[in-house]
């Protein structure tokens, strides 16, 4: 019962923290501003669902480049160019389209075919690294928050001038909200770089796969024919 009990609390103070913590953030979004601090939030929010949309892009461009490998070589033994380009209309992803494009060049020559998976090839990484909003949203998100307490110090400023007086009370409620406006858009700016650098990371994995395989195919076109 004591273990229980403590458990409870334990949940308790778990739940009230979560919810301080919750409303504190509210609290301090609600005093930075409506106008820069929504603009900020919609540069997260619209970072955030570009960011989603490449992860999954990216996971479904994701193919076992050696299993793919395999098979394309084993259907151009057993049944030709035909039989190994219906094994890359089977499968997804960008390598599978590089090699569909080789292989239907490659009754011109292998010298065609490499020429194909070359052009294609950069067709497949220009969609690939298509990330640029998020760069956008990573550098315009801190420039905003920077706004914001540039305009919210020459408010303060201005009431000091209105007073005649330097009185610390009557700058600091200004200051202290110009400069949350600054922490939102470095918090949003952290959190898309996060993102972006696992986006980056992923395209660069799939886009060596891309040109590894690529070569491979050129071997294999190159047996084939002779």
């Amino acid at each position: 019962q004591e273990d229980s009990a403590t458990e409870q609390m334990m949940e308790s103070s778990s739940e009230d923290t979560s919810a301080n913590f919750t409303q504190e953030i509210k609290k301090r979004f609600i005093e930075g501003g409506p106008s820069f601090m929504g603009i900020v939030l919609i540069c997260l929010i619209l970072g955030l669902a570009i960011s989603i949309e490449r992860i999954i892009y990216l996971n479904l461009s994701t193919t076992d480049t050696d299993k793919l490998t395999s098979e394309v070589e084993a259907a151009l033994k057993s049944g030709g160019v035909e039989a190994a380009k219906e094994v890359c209309r089977n499968t997804k992803g960008p390598v599978a389209s590089i090699f569909y494009q080789g292989l239907d060049r490659s009754k011109d020559g292998v010298d065609s075919a490499e020429k194909a998976v070359i052009a294609y090839g950069g067709v497949q990484m220009g969609q690939l690294e298509n990330v640029s909003w998020i760069s956008l949203f990573i550098a315009l998100a801190p420039m905003l928050g920077f706004m914001g307490t540039v305009i919210g110090m020459i408010n303060a400023f201005d009431k000091i001038e209105a007073a005649g007086d330097m009185q610390p009370s009557l700058v600091a409620g200004g200051i202290k909200i110009a400069l949350l406006t600054t922490v939102f858009g470095l918090i949003v700016a952290i959190i898309l770089q996060v993102f972006y650098n696992y986006i980056v990371a992923k395209i660069d994995s799939i886009v060596n796969d891309m040109e590894d395989s690529s070569i491979t195919l050129i071997d294999i076109l190159s047996s084939y024919k002779k």
